[in-house]
């Protein structure tokens, strides 16, 4: 059973504007410095549409980390999907959604959901570490988007 994270954030910007803002490589990158992440694409453009592939390398729990995520699903400029092709889970998928607030903001919602290896002991680190760790990282995500968002918008 897929441990679910869930993080809504109201974002006074365009839903276009804070879309974009999430497919760019070099914005998710500056968001995570902590991490040391990096990201690379399969087409050297940092903006990322369907089919895309990214690998991030990153630092988390003191040990490197490799990853790569493919654009499976591309609604411009109401929702995208992420969903981890090779890398330490069993299952990551990532759900990006932009909700228009009536032309006076976005409502972006973050829905991850990730399955450890290990069957049995993999759910319990899962909960117990994983989860709140990724909960941690899309709130720092979520809180450099909306930054960046509201600013090119005043």
């Amino acid at each position: 059973m897929p441990a679910l994270i869930e993080i809504v954030s109201v974002i006074d910007a365009a839903p276009s504007v804070v879309f974009d803002l999430k497919l760019d490589m070099d914005v998710h990158a500056a968001s995570l410095r902590s991490s040391q992440e990096t990201a690379v694409t399969s087409t050297g453009r940092r903006q990322l549409a369907l089919g895309d592939e990214v690998t991030f390398h990153a630092r988390h729990f003191g040990l490197r980390w490799r990853m790569t995520s493919r654009i499976t699903v591309y609604e411009r400029p109401d929702r995208f999907v992420d969903e981890q092709t090779r890398g330490p889970f069993r299952l990551l998928r990532h759900e990006h959604q932009f909700h228009n607030l009536n032309g006076v903001g976005t409502q972006m919602t973050d829905r991850l959901w990730v399955v450890a290896p290990l069957g049995p002991m993999g759910t319990v680190v899962t909960r117990a570490l994983i989860a709140p760790y990724l909960r941690r990282l899309l709130s720092q995500r979520a809180a450099h988007i909306k930054h960046l968002a509201e600013a090119s918008h005043s």
